[in-house]
């Protein structure tokens, strides 16, 4: 991989594993701060496009609310200006400077799962921690179906309820929508070895108590590698989803914690949604199955879920203190 790299948000936790990842690539990082050049409004932008010449362009920059999601119902113009106008700016001077590049969105537009029904029919399910349906997810797994790239996002503003954060995401992408040479990479719950307040696997730790759902997940290196590899292999352009191929639960993954890093601690788990939100949200949280066919039909490979879960605790870097 002969190639500069234009990063943006390349400090971030998603912007340094692309980081990593091109450079084991061999590939060359230009990494740009908005202290250097404000890469939110279009002349600057261009003006950079234009000077660095980079042959591609990777945006890892957005809002997504410190310490969660609940920070972008109250900090909502910082939230539309990251994950709906930038990505509109970045369109359009990449598109003037004839530029391909790619966008890092979610999985969070979407809740719950497709249900394969006795008679073989598919029903969306929005809320797979329903008792009759936690049945299924826990017996008969191969009846869960996930949502692919050409399903309506249905945690949207336009399927409300939904979080702020996922309404701005589902916006992001219909303003992608026919962006030439432009790929859409969708993230689900990042995890990776590493102890860190954005890492999944860390946030199941500290919880006082743990939301149970029904998830798909990314590995933070494979979904960079992943999408780094969609270029390499001259996937076309168009939304992927990203995620390690299957689903878990809060509960299984909480299991395999206990098993591979024995803490010293008991987990409890929230006794219901409702308990959860009176408690400890402020918005509805997304929890989704994602269908990662269309990523595998490329060529791209990327790990099975529990291999990628198994492999990250089994490394687990913890926090110095």
């Amino acid at each position: 991989m002969n190639s500069r790299i234009l990063l943006l948000g390349a400090t971030g936790y998603v912007g340094q594993a692309f980081q990593r990842v091109i450079s084991q690539k061999g590939g060359t990082v230009v990494a740009l701060s908005r202290s250097q050049a404000d890469y939110t409004r279009f002349a600057p932008l261009l003006r950079v496009l234009r000077e660095v010449k980079p042959d591609f362009l990777v945006n890892c920059a957005g809002y997504t609310g410190k310490p969660n999601v609940d920070a972008c119902e109250t900090h909502q113009a910082d939230t539309i200006l990251g994950n709906v106008n930038l990505p509109q700016t970045i369109a359009q001077a990449c598109e003037v400077a004839d530029l391909p590049w790619g966008q890092v969105s979610s999985g969070c537009i979407y809740a719950g799962g497709k249900v394969v029904q006795p008679d073989g029919s598919v029903a969306v399910e929005k809320d797979l921690t329903r008792p009759d349906l936690r049945r299924i997810v826990d017996s008969e797994p191969g009846r869960i179906r996930g949502f692919t790239e050409t399903d309506t996002p249905n945690f949207s503003f336009r399927a409300p309820p939904c979080s702020f954060y996922s309404g701005t995401k589902a916006l992001g992408e219909e303003v992608l929508h026919g962006a030439p040479g432009c790929y859409v990479w969708r993230l689900r719950i990042p995890f990776d070895e590493v102890d860190g307040m954005r890492n999944y696997l860390t946030k199941l730790q500290r919880y006082d108590r743990v939301y149970d759902n029904v998830n798909s997940v990314s590995h933070l290196t494979d979904f960079a590698r992943a999408c780094v590899e969609l270029r390499e292999v001259g996937a076309p352009f168009g939304t992927y989803n990203v995620t390690n191929p299957g689903f878990v639960t809060s509960r299984q993954v909480i299991q395999r914690i206990v098993e591979t890093l024995k803490p010293q601690r008991q987990f409890t788990f929230w006794e219901s949604d409702e308990e959860f939100y009176r408690v400890a949200a402020k918005t509805p949280r997304s929890n989704c199955v994602m269908d990662v066919s269309k990523l595998l039909s490329t060529g791209v490979k990327i790990r099975p879920v529990e291999e990628a879960l198994k492999d990250a605790l089994s490394r687990w870097i913890p926090e110095k203190k």
